[in-house]
């Protein structure tokens, strides 16, 4: 992480505008503290990606958000496409023009830097911005593994680099929310735990997804949640879905994979997870 920190700081010199990729269901969790130290004073535009898998009404918050910290930011669906042309428009509108004519850069393409930690889909954008597979695409987190450049339109350089994760998370929400995402390998953080920890956020915060789901019903629900026995609701979607071993145990570690799987790929709806205030 040290090197690859040293090289990001180093390549800074040749751009004009930081593409910073997000996780739009927690675009706080998702964002590395120590990426607005390194950029310092050079213009920054927040792409909100994966946004199709969370909920609309929070996207626009999210947007509203940091448009009042003075950052621009960009609602973005990398697999469909959807945001691409927006995104295109709005680095070309907060690229300071007149500054660059000064330097002799006029005509030239503006140098762009794509960064974000593990596992926000920095490879997908950046195929669908040049649109063709030009970076290494993969579902397992740090599949990006050297620098490259990448013209869009002849208008507009990409320089991907590789996710980093900064040294210290801070705390176990942030860890487990980066867990939920794919960011943090599961044989880091006990795939049980963080299935355990996701259902139980979604029930206290999307219970109605969660019913409709795994075909729960209201009052199954609520008579386990009042004796807070989360664990029971877990042995129920895996007498549901059939994850039953030997004995007639129910396979948590299964059940866990099921809960994770159907978060991720937006089968348990547009979920978001770190709301507005």
């Amino acid at each position: 992480m040290a090197k690859t920190k040293k090289q990001i700081i180093e390549d800074l010199k040749l751009i004009d505008v930081v593409v910073e990729l997000l996780d739009s269901r927690i675009p706080i969790a998702s964002q590395n503290p120590d990426i607005k130290q390194m950029i310092q004073n050079k213009t920054r535009l927040v792409v909100l990606n994966k946004s199709d898998l969370s909920c609309e009404k929070e996207n626009k918050k999210w947007v509203s958000y940091f448009a009042k910290q003075n950052v621009t930011a960009v609602l973005v669906d990398s697999v469909s496409g959807k945001g691409m042309n927006e995104t295109i428009r709005k680095i070309q509108e907060v690229y300071d023009n007149e500054k660059y004519q000064n330097k002799g850069r006029v005509g030239k393409a503006i140098r762009i830097m794509v960064l974000g930690i593990p596992n926000v889909g920095k490879s997908s954008f950046i195929n669908r911005m040049a649109k063709k597979n030009t970076a290494q695409v993969g579902n397992k987190p740090g599949v990006t593994r050297q620098k490259q450049w990448i013209k869009v339109a002849n208008q507009i350089e990409l320089l991907d680099t590789p996710g980093v994760l900064w040294p210290k998370l801070g705390s176990q929400e942030v860890a487990l929310k980066l867990a939920y995402i794919g960011t943090i390998k599961e044989d880091i953080l006990p795939i049980t735990e963080i299935g355990y920890e996701l259902l139980k956020l979604m029930i206290e915060k999307y219970g109605t997804n969660v019913m409709q789901r795994y075909h729960i019903e209201e009052n199954e629900l609520n008579n386990i949640l009042q004796n807070e026995k989360v664990i029971e609701i877990m042995n129920l979607i895996g007498k549901k879905r059939g994850a039953i071993v030997a004995g007639g145990e129910i396979n948590l570690e299964r059940v866990a994979g099921i809960i994770l799987e159907d978060f991720r790929s937006g089968k348990l709806g547009k979920i978001t997870l770190e709301i507005v205030d």
